[in-house]
């Protein structure tokens, strides 16, 4: 599958290569350059450059740019998606994956692909079998190979898990307290108009309600996912205003509103200007405790109603109760795309 590998810094040096078959020379990346140049930034350059007897296909993380070099017609993200394991797992042994690191352990980098590929194709990919194999550098190993000359990274018993039906986890793997401990992280990209209503809003995250796994040994990441927007006929807007007709000098106290929603909508997120309300989502009626009205502010109540899904936007505005001390209420309700 992969033929050859290059590994090229910012300034255009191919400080590394590997070749798993014959040897193709680093000028196949003149190809690369010449796209390179043409691209406004390292993440404008395509994945994929077709050249008249090879593919390239590459990907740029930490200033660096990995370069793969397949002379047959494979899944591109196949490959994509293989040399990112290959930089995580740079990252992994040497706590950052530069160039100066790759530089420094040199040795170990190869072996690593050595037996990351075999004859081009995918073997060993999980972390836990890797150390087993190659391992970690630490300061008295590498005195003991200045020393010696020789590599002592390189384990002679075959890893417990190679054989296993479940890779990325050791056999055999026991402790005194079983406990897993989730961080769920999310990051949430969203903008708002100048009425402080939101108008797009995305949410990134990994890892979500019930799990079923089997873990490997030590930290990783589950799974990712991603919640986007509304889209139309998903949600709509929603928009009270409240205020008496006339007071005849009386004060508006003890006021509450009640909004029946039809069933069709899951969650109300809304922002009131004064007092505070709720959202029951299996009766579907929301409560909002305006207090005082104030004749010179009067209270509104605004925000996002989020519908299930394929659900149209209710035809008809929905029922209101205002309950008040002998003072009849303005109301306006509005739903907006």
């Amino acid at each position: 599958m992969i033929h050859s590998l290059f590994i090229i810094n910012n300034s255009g040096d191919v400080f590394m290569e590997k070749h798993w078959k014959s040897v193709i020379h680093k000028s196949i990346c003149d190809y690369f350059f010449e796209v390179q140049g043409k691209a406004a930034s390292p993440d404008d350059v395509p994945p994929v450059i077709p050249t008249p007897h090879h593919y390239l296909i590459n990907i740029y993380r930490n200033h660096m740019y990995f370069v793969a070099v397949v002379t047959t017609e494979v899944p591109p993200l196949f490959v994509i998606e293989f040399l990112h394991r290959i930089f995580d797992t740079f990252e992994d042994y040497f706590n950052e994956c530069t160039e100066s690191a790759l530089k420094e352990h040199y040795v170990i980098v190869y072996e690593l692909l050595d037996e990351m590929l075999d004859n081009g194709f995918p073997l060993a990919v999980e972390a836990n079998i890797l150390k087993e194999l190659i391992r970690p550098p630490n300061f008295l190993r590498s005195i003991a190979d200045t020393v010696t000359g020789k590599s002592t990274s390189v384990s002679g018993i075959l890893p417990t898990g190679q054989l296993s039906n479940v890779p990325w986890r050791r056999t055999g793997v026991k402790y005194a307290n079983n406990e897993a401990y989730f961080d769920v992280i999310e990051e949430i990209d969203a903008i708002i108009d100048k009425s402080g209503s939101t108008v797009i809003a995305e949410i990134q995250g990994y890892s979500e309600k019930i799990l079923s796994f089997v873990p490997p040994d030590g930290n990783f990441r589950l799974m990712s996912y991603h919640i986007g927007a509304n889209k139309e006929g998903s949600g709509g807007r929603f928009d009270v205003t409240i205020g008496p007709k006339q007071t005849m000098g009386k004060t508006v106290e003890n006021v509450v509103m009640e909004v029946n929603f039809p069933k069709s909508v899951l969650n109300a997120s809304l922002t009131p200007s004064q007092g505070r309300y709720t959202f029951d989502p299996v009766s579907k009626v929301m409560s909002w405790e305006v207090g005082r009205i104030d004749s010179t502010k009067l209270p509104n109540i605004k925000g996002n109603i989020s519908l299930q899904t394929g659900a149209p936007i209710p035809e008809s505005n929905p029922t209101i109760n205002v309950s008040i001390n002998k003072v009849i209420p303005t109301c306006i309700c509005v739903y907006k795309d």
